[in-house]
């Protein structure tokens, strides 16, 4: 599983908490994202896989930057498969800023993959949808989001998740009433068992 922090974050913790998960046929990665001038925080430098100038679902987007980020992530995913790891093997995933990312980067590359996970996140470039997928309309995507996000607002989780549902056939999505911006026991739990249904072990 390849896993995207948040803007800000590192991967460091995401990489500990899915080690905690005890699923011991998972190898994760998470890559630390480069640090950038982030509009939203005045300029501030920080971990950031593209540029935020807005936290509306309706306004301008860093459209160059996620694509340039995406084809960074795709090439991790071409790097594991160069390994021997077969494409369809490979869930690609993110929180927040990540999962965005995430989920831009999966549904614009044609190769296909095991799995799509989206925590707290929301579709960057979503008017460019569906004209702009490639591939992994078929693949199971489990976005998850809390109901008390204060900085990714639940309704983005929400018109994504209608977004997604359109055209996408295998689109699970989770609501956690009293989850602020973060994870907890419950989200990790249900993650695991989807993890554990979209990566099975093999022989």
């Amino acid at each position: 599983m390849i896993f995207l922090h948040g803007l800000g974050d590192t991967g460091h913790g995401w990489s500990a908490g899915f080690e905690s998960l005890g699923i011991s046929h998972l190898k994760s990665i998470c890559p630390n994202a480069p640090v950038n001038a982030v509009t939203l925080n005045g300029g501030f430098r920080m971990p950031s896989w593209f540029d935020i100038t807005s936290l509306s679902f309706s306004g301008p987007e860093d459209e160059q930057g996620i694509k340039d980020a995406a084809v960074q992530i795709r090439s991790l995913v071409e790097q594991e498969i160069k390994n021997g790891i077969p494409s369809e093997r490979i869930v690609l995933g993110g929180f927040s800023q990540g999962g965005a990312l995430a989920l831009y980067t999966a549904l614009t590359m044609d190769k296909p993959l095991g799995g799509i996970l989206a925590l707290s996140s929301w579709l960057p470039l979503h008017k460019s949808f569906p004209g702009c997928i490639k591939g992994n309309r078929d693949t199971p995507i489990l976005q998850c989001h809390g109901g008390s996000d204060p900085v990714v607002n639940i309704n983005y989780g929400e018109m994504t998740k209608r977004v997604l549902a359109s055209f996408c056939s295998k689109h699970t999505f989770n609501k956690y009433p009293h989850l602020a911006h973060s994870s907890d026991p419950q989200e990790m739990s249900d993650v695991k068992e989807w993890l554990q249904k979209a990566l099975p072990p093999t022989n």
